[in-house]
């Protein structure tokens, strides 16, 4: 366990830092702005990059793993969509923020170099997987669903442009492509260049631990809201669970796999719920508030699941004899 708390102290008390920091000294939000453009276009991307063009292609044509994980982030979707549902009597826009807040991790700021901070290297090549497909997920069911809640406003065509948009455009997906089209092509860059993208992938972490932390401190805490006392349970417990029960239904698949998996389903829920909860306008303080509370919860959570894999509680396949 002790090997464990020293394994995840450093990511968690980046946050703390953050948190401290933007409480000690705030500043307007408005003023992350460039560093989330940094961690977000550059820092990211380069550590995606560099991992993903050096890793055998083989490894990355793995569509069971895909599908077991994806299909299980959208069962918590749907099952804690269908939850708010019956309470909100029907509200499609809450409801989908609630859902998002239980099945949309923080697998881009924190999954990386936690991950591969307690796995090595080789967790690279799932976390990818895992990151890009549970996004475009998430990026067809926020439109779609507001959509049939009527509160976008616009025809199914443009919705249908926005998502493509989102999905090719964003800069995580994008270093993964590259990455995996230089690993075919077997690209060596030069020198100079690979000294750039390690300089840029090691700030990624830092950064984005850090201005996590000064987010979460000038959204402060004002009520917990009885939602989340679903929403925590389902986005720290459940949804590893249901990733695990999958990933044992559709393997085997190597250890390393299945437990980076898990690792990355109990992450706390990611700050683009508030933000798409601010841009439709819905579930904005609730969401916030969603972010914070797991954000903390997911200190006890993170260190107990990594404990449990270490400790050989969670076999590669439940359901092997």
């Amino acid at each position: 366990m002790i090997a464990i708390l020293g394994l995840i102290f450093p990511f968690f008390a980046l946050i703390g830092l953050g948190y401290g920091t933007g409480r000690v000294a705030p500043r307007p939000i408005e003023g992350l702005a460039w560093l989330h453009v940094f961690v977000v276009y550059l820092a990211l991307p380069a550590m995606f990059y560099q991992l993903l063009s050096k890793t055998p292609v083989d490894r990355l044509a793995n569509p069971a793993f895909i599908g077991a994980t994806t299909l299980a982030t959208l069962v918590i979707f749907l099952l804690v969509g269908a939850i708010a549902l019956l309470r909100t009597s029907g509200d499609v826009p809450s409801s989908t923020i609630q859902g998002l807040g239980a099945a949309y991790g923080n697998i881009g700021y924190m999954g990386p170099g936690l991950a591969i901070a307690a796995f090595g290297p080789e967790a690279t090549v799932p976390v990818a997987l895992i990151f890009c497909f549970d996004n475009t997920l998430h990026f067809i069911l926020a439109p779609l669903c507001m959509g049939l809640g009527g509160r976008s406003g616009r025809p199914a065509a443009a919705i249908a442009g926005e998502v493509a948009r989102k999905i090719f455009t964003h800069p995580f997906i994008l270093a993964t492509i590259v990455g995996v089209a230089a690993a075919v092509m077997e690209v060596d860059l030069p020198e100079p260049a690979e000294r750039l993208l390690s300089l840029l992938a090691n700030a990624a972490a830092p950064c984005a631990l850090f201005a996590m932390g000064v987010t979460l401190a000038l959204r402060p805490l004002k009520r917990v809201p009885p939602e989340l006392g679903y929403i925590v349970p389902a986005k720290l417990v459940l949804h590893p669970l249901v990733v695990y029960l999958f990933l044992g239904l559709s393997g085997p698949f190597d250890p390393l796999w299945v437990h980076v998996a898990m690792l990355l389903a109990c992450l706390p829920t990611a700050t683009n719920v508030f933000v798409i909860a601010q841009q439709y306008g819905v579930w904005v303080e609730r969401a916030s508030a969603a972010v914070l509370v797991t954000t903390m919860a997911s200190v006890v959570t993170v260190t107990l699941s990594l404990y449990l894999m270490s400790a050989g509680v969670f076999p590669t396949n439940p359901f092997a004899h």
